[in-house]
């Protein structure tokens, strides 16, 4: 997987302790590296990690090696964006986006 630079990558193995066990909220971003849209997304994400790290956390999680939490939360198309508050998922999007469309649209769960 092309990994955004600030980005963690999370595993089915760590997913529970990385993302439903975070203190911040995270923006998950189920990827792949076949997904032209999902490498266009790699600056996008590495300049929202660099801005809102205090606020947020970013991660990726690879859909090809990791398809037990890609099945549980039913992610068909990539990318699909999932942010996880208090270990819930609170919010999802589907398809590449511009960094300040995706700004706004976490403004809500910030």
């Amino acid at each position: 997987m092309i990994r955004a630079a600030g980005v963690a990558e999370v595993t089915d193995a760590d997913f529970g302790a990385e993302v439903i066990g975070a203190r911040l909220p995270v923006l998950v971003e189920f990827t792949a590296d076949w997904c032209p849209p999902c490498r266009q997304m790699g600056p996008v994400l590495s300049a929202l990690a660099a801005e809102a790290g205090d606020r947020l956390k970013v991660v990726q999680l690879d859909v090809d090696t990791n398809p037990l939490t890609t099945n549980a939360y039913k992610v068909l198309s990539m990318p699909t964006f999932m942010v996880f508050r208090d270990g819930e998922a609170v919010r999802s999007m589907v398809g590449a986006r511009s960094k300040r469309r995706l700004l706004e649209e976490l403004s809500e769960v910030l």
